[in-house]
């Protein structure tokens, strides 16, 4: 089956195994098993390409430590040298993070931050009359706060079924996306220190939610984030240097068995 995917492919006269290709399949995950094949192939042509170079130019290369006591393969650190070699990448300046940073405002942004309280009422949501228990305690629970609002953290104590009844209900700050979307509907609409009038139903059960403070998103200011840009562009600029560098390799090269219509190997992210 596997000789049936992969083609003979040779790379300047030198053959790539198809066990070889096999093998970096398990690097490149898909539904689709000739894809990762294909995929592999590429990757495994791309990399012959480039040790190929550094032989020629005759490098030396010293695996460099990657933390947690692992190192480079000798390969690794072969077409780290030869790229740091060929490619040349010009730093990006201060008027291009600029540039940047105006046309991406949004990424630059702090999210919406909201400090609520609940009181959950535990209840399996397929069990319509537990359900209806538990609303009907957290009305109750809703009514009591209305006349008695300062007893929230008591009541939560008391009455809440999540961990966060220890600390009288308080979820601290959360923000879109970290609650549950029917929570997230009804804590986004109340004011600063309002009870919301009823309970909120989720798949946990009927929670009573207090919202204690909204803090606004702010964008940060360009001098927090210019290290951060500079960074991106730089490396964004090396890739882009990368897959040129490729793609001339690949122009002169006899390569047989397989198109590189497109440079995205991993060794180009």
């Amino acid at each position: 089956m596997m000789d049936q995917l992969i083609e003979l492919i040779v790379v300047n006269g030198a053959p790539i195994a198809a066990e070889a290709i096999a093998a970096e399949a398990q690097n490149h995950p898909t539904e689709d098993p000739k894809a990762a094949l294909e995929e592999a192939a590429r990757a495994l042509v791309i990399r012959e390409l480039l040790l190929e170079k550094a032989q020629e130019l005759e490098l030396v290369a010293k695996p460099a430590d990657l933390g947690h006591g692992k190192r480079e393969s000798d390969e690794e650190a072969l077409v780290r040298t030869l790229l740091e070699r060929e490619v040349n990448i010009p730093e990006a300046d201060e008027a291009a993070c600029r540039r940047f940073y105006a046309g991406h405002g949004a990424h630059f942004k702090t999210p919406e931050l909201f400090e609520a309280a609940h009181i959950l009422i535990a209840a399996d949501a397929n069990d319509s009359e537990a359900f209806g228990c538990a609303v009907a305690q957290a009305e109750a629970l809703i009514r009591e706060l209305q006349q008695t609002p300062d007893r929230f953290a008591e009541l939560a104590r008391h009455h809440s079924d999540c961990s966060s009844a220890k600390d009288g209900g308080s979820l601290g700050q959360v923000e879109r996306g970290q609650t549950t979307p029917e929570f997230e509907t009804f804590l986004v609409t109340l004011d600063e220190g309002q009870l919301c009038p009823v309970p909120v139903p989720t798949h946990y059960g009927a929670h009573i939610l207090r919202l204690d403070r909204r803090v606004s998103g702010r964008t940060l200011p360009f001098e927090e984030v210019a290290d951060l840009i500079a960074h991106y562009l730089q490396e964004a600029s090396f890739r882009r240097g990368v897959a040129q560098y490729i793609r001339l390799l690949a122009g002169e090269a006899d390569i047989r068995g397989i198109e590189l219509d497109a440079v995205d190997s991993p060794l180009v992210q």
